[in-house]
């Protein structure tokens, strides 16, 4: 067993945070294997802060590459062929030079094993052609690269420049003949901060070189905004939230100007924006939503509409009672836009349901609304959960 970080003693992963020792973690895209932690690249917004090791400058292994492949895979989340993956998303880049050899030795590892589950890496890092013929010999997994860019100039809040990921895309992009695929990974927009309309004119060019584009916003944790506050940065808001933060507005002057510019297929979503460029529909089920679907190119939605099927409760409440802490769970409504769940023992229970459904799974203690697509309320008008 081998990892190319150091890795960590024991007394050192015992100082690290509960949650920062939990090597798989399901989250929204996919169930999420971290085991290296520690990236000097210091953007002042990254969710490290919320796991607390944003002093984790330097990448370091908590356990060798094939223990945490084997833990990944034996997870009781784990669904082979069916569960999304990513890789190195929470506490390191995967493409800083000693960290992407432990990536490269994890994708070998799980494409010997067959698989051929989504394996999603999201990198701002520089990427290179020699990078690319290495994710060209993998035979099995459907590997997509997320190349984070906003464009944000401001080096106390993003100290490593945009237009490194820019080069990395086209450079992964323009590979002939490649089977992973490419997403432009525009993220985070905030307001006043990269939003211009020069802003947006770039990310449109850029779009154009991946096979497509997804546009967030940005998760502003407790953690991130005392982070802000000690370090005297402008704070983008007022007050925090729990999803991501993308006002109407924004939302709406980013549509325009892909419209109007010619950009390139454009999705809210990162799922969706995966699932097509792997010509598969989406497997988070978001086709219930409708009204995400409304930018989609019309053979994605074919697609999505053709794979579309609402569960029985029934099957969602037995699939859900077979999960650790899961016997109270309940369906307190389904439509065919999603199904919406009381009684689960956290999130990553409602993640694991809604990847084995490819169904969306609502909680009902943090209900949707209606056309903000499971955005924070901030920047949106006054309106009703749409109670799906």
């Amino acid at each position: 067993m081998q990892t190319f970080v150091p890795l960590l003693r024991p007394d050192e992963i015992s100082r690290l945070p509960e949650r920062a020792r939990e090597v798989v973690e399901y989250r929204k895209s996919g169930l999420s294997l971290n085991h290296v932690v520690g990236c000097p690249l210091d953007c002042a917004y990254c969710i490290r802060h919320t796991y607390g090791v944003w002093d984790q400058r330097v990448p370091k292994a908590i356990m060798p590459d094939g223990d945490a492949v084997a833990e990944l895979v034996g997870h009781r989340y784990f669904q082979p062929h069916v569960t999304p993956i990513q890789v190195f998303n929470r506490a390191t880049d995967p493409f800083l030079p000693r960290v992407k050899e432990s990536l490269f030795a994890v994708l070998a590892d799980l494409d010997a094993r067959r698989l051929t589950n989504h394996v999603l890496v999201i990198t701002r890092h520089q990427v290179k052609p020699e990078d690319c013929t290495r994710l060209d010999a993998l035979r099995k997994i459907r590997v997509t690269l997320l190349f984070t860019y906003s464009g944000i100039a401001d080096t106390s809040i993003e100290p490593f420049p945009s237009h490194i990921a820019a080069r990395s895309l086209h450079v992964a992009s323009t590979r002939p003949a490649r089977r992973y695929r490419t997403i432009l990974y525009w993220r985070p927009l905030v307001p006043g901060l990269n939003d211009s309309s020069a802003h947006l004119a770039d990310a449109v060019k850029l779009s154009r070189a991946a096979d497509a584009t997804v546009f967030t916003g940005l998760f502003y944790r407790d953690e991130i905004a005392a982070y802000y506050r000690q370090h005297g940065l402008t704070e983008p808001y007022s007050s925090t939230a729990r999803r991501k933060i993308v006002p109407e507005t924004l939302e709406q002057r980013v549509l325009a100007a892909f419209r109007a510019q010619g950009g390139g297929a454009l999705f809210r979503k990162t799922s969706c924006a995966v699932s097509y460029a792997h010509n598969l529909p989406d497997y988070n089920g978001h086709y219930g939503i409708r009204e995400l679907c409304d930018i989609c190119p019309l053979s994605q939605v074919d697609r999505c509409r053709t794979a579309h099927r609402r569960p029985m409760a029934h099957e969602i409440v037995d699939a859900a009672r077979s999960l650790p802490g899961g016997q109270g769970a309940q369906v307190t409504r389904l439509t065919d836009r999603a199904a919406v769940l009381a009684g689960l023992n956290g999130e990553q229970a409602r993640y694991y349901l809604q990847h084995r459904f490819a169904f969306q799974m609502h909680d009902v203690a943090h209900p949707h609304h209606r056309d903000r697509h499971g955005r924070a309320d901030i920047g949106w008008s006054e309106g009703n959960p749409n109670d799906e």
